[in-house]
């Protein structure tokens, strides 16, 4: 990936956490302060969002009202295959690990601290 994609960046961040969003948001920003970021607070809220929006990278929580952020994530690989998806959960169990991996995603374990963000952004660098 290059330095200017990685420079000016768009992501979007999806999580039905305002706190998880708030902090993800910062931490990015604090290293990529161009970046352009949306938020969405469910899954088929991204889905809708990215039929209007280009994205390069996308933090996508599990857990959410409706649909699971892994079926999420699915459907925006399959429409967006350059995307690269980092899959937020505080569930770590070895099923939702290997489901973001099928998926081509990084999974990244909850809670979002400075590490999670930054194990997210390597990914998103391509050095993961």
């Amino acid at each position: 990936m290059s330095i200017d994609v990685i420079d000016n960046a768009t992501l979007l961040i999806v999580d039905d956490s305002r706190v998880s969003r708030m902090i993800i948001r910062a931490h990015i920003l604090d290293k990529f302060p161009q970046w352009s970021i949306t938020e969405a607070a469910s899954g088929d809220s991204a889905l809708d969002l990215a039929k209007t929006n280009s994205f390069d990278f996308c933090t996508m929580d599990i857990n959410m009202p409706g649909m699971l952020g892994t079926d999420a994530a699915e459907q925006l690989l399959t429409l967006y295959p350059h995307m690269r998806v980092a899959i937020f959960s505080a569930n770590v169990q070895d099923s939702f690990r290997s489901r973001a991996a099928d998926l081509g995603a990084q999974f990244v374990a909850k809670p979002v601290t400075e590490k999670s963000v930054q194990q997210a952004l390597t990914y998103f660098q391509g050095q993961a």
